[in-house]
């Protein structure tokens, strides 16, 4: 919700993260780590761009890119969003209540199950600790484990006839 216009370099394909909401009160990132320049792919940069033709064309770089709708010249509160959309659609879908941490637990996870070096899994993540990354955020994915287990099942048992 701390997203500025001004926060994109749309030539570099870039994102400047440096502020964050928390209760309606706009600050600083946590930590030092989570300040950082991250990637942002050509489709998501193609979507935002058109989000801002459609809902502001006239956006100044310190205009929020979720503002408040109800005039304040702030952002919209997070919670006010996860309690009217994130929620109801996790439990439509049969996921259970869905947060915001939510999405970065699942990018941790997909990262982690395309193989991803770890360093960039946690940079990505803007983890100051790759531990953090690895012992909270991702999950082992069903499918890797089976096949995983199969490996070393299929190397320490002998294989059996059927029939």
């Amino acid at each position: 919700m701390g997203l500025q216009w001004g926060d994109f370099d749309w030539k570099n394909q870039e994102v400047h993260i440096q502020r964050g909401v928390v209760i309606g009160r706009v600050d600083e990132v946590k930590t030092t780590n989570s300040n950082r320049r991250l990637p942002v792919h050509r489709n998501l940069a193609d979507l935002l761009l058109e989000y801002k033709a459609e809902t502001a064309p006239e956006a100044s770089k310190e205009d929020w890119l979720f503002p408040s709708p109800y005039g304040t010249g702030r952002p919209r509160w997070p919670w006010t969003i996860q309690r009217d959309h994130l929620l109801p659609a996790g439990l439509r879908a049969g996921l259970g209540p869905l947060g915001w941490h939510s999405f970065r637990h699942s990018y941790s996870t997909l990262l982690r199950s395309l193989q991803v070096d770890l360093k960039v899994q946690q940079e990505l993540l803007r983890h100051s600790d790759i531990r953090t990354t690895m012992n909270i955020y991702t999950q082992a994915v069903p499918d890797a484990m089976r096949e995983a287990n199969s490996k070393v099942v299929e190397m320490v048992l002998p294989m059996r006839k059927v029939g």
